[in-house]
């Protein structure tokens, strides 16, 4: 009974912060809505005993893509007026597909796919295991290929971001310390007899 109430709680609150997310005009508060949707889906993790994900959640989307996405919405100069204005032209369609969803949500909730006596209960793990363990030893032997595979991508990824943000600029001027070294008096200084 308590544990249905705290999946109640959590997965409403995760509905509405998702629709605040979309739902507010400042962006700023979108990036806050979608933080408080990431502790909730978190929180229904913990209920799942899925502790290991809902973790991660909370400390690689919350505590690092979050603030990212606050940083560059900060820095960014959004033109708000010039994006009211693509907003009325895009209504129609934004509308459109709002409808079929409602339609698709109503139906997917009528077919009784949702009935309690369908759904299985949740079964709870034993004190003695540890999920994460258990996610390493399946990771790290069973999906080992795919793991590695991921990680290079996420390597490759990561160096083509740098290369594409790193551009020399031709009216820069840069020290170069061999040719420093190498200079000598005669080349720099010139005597000037000065008669008066």
């Amino acid at each position: 009974m308590l544990e249905a109430g705290f999946f109640y709680l959590f997965a409403g609150l995760a509905v509405l912060s998702g629709a605040g997310v979309v739902l507010v005009r400042n962006t700023m508060y979108s990036v806050l809505w979608l933080i408080f949707c990431f502790f909730n889906s978190a929180g229904l993790f913990f209920l799942l005993d899925a502790e290991f994900i809902g973790i991660v959640l909370i400390l690689i989307y919350v505590g690092a893509v979050m603030v990212l996405f606050m940083f560059v919405i900060m820095m960014l100069e959004v033109n708000r007026e010039k994006y009211k204005e693509m907003s009325l032209q895009y209504l129609p369609a934004g509308a459109m597909i709002a409808i079929i969803l409602l339609i698709e949500f109503i139906g997917a909730s009528a077919s009784g796919v949702f009935n309690t006596e369908t759904i299985a209960a949740v079964g709870h793990l034993g004190k003695d295991v540890n999920n994460t363990v258990e996610i390493g030893k399946i990771l790290y032997t069973q999906y080992l290929l795919g793991f590695e595979i991921a990680a290079i991508i996420l390597l490759v990824a990561l160096v083509g971001a740098i290369v594409l943000t790193l551009r020399t600029r031709k009216d820069a001027k840069y020290q170069n310390m061999t040719k420093q070294v190498k200079t000598r008096r005669e080349d720099r200084v010139r005597k000037v007899r000065l008669e008066s």
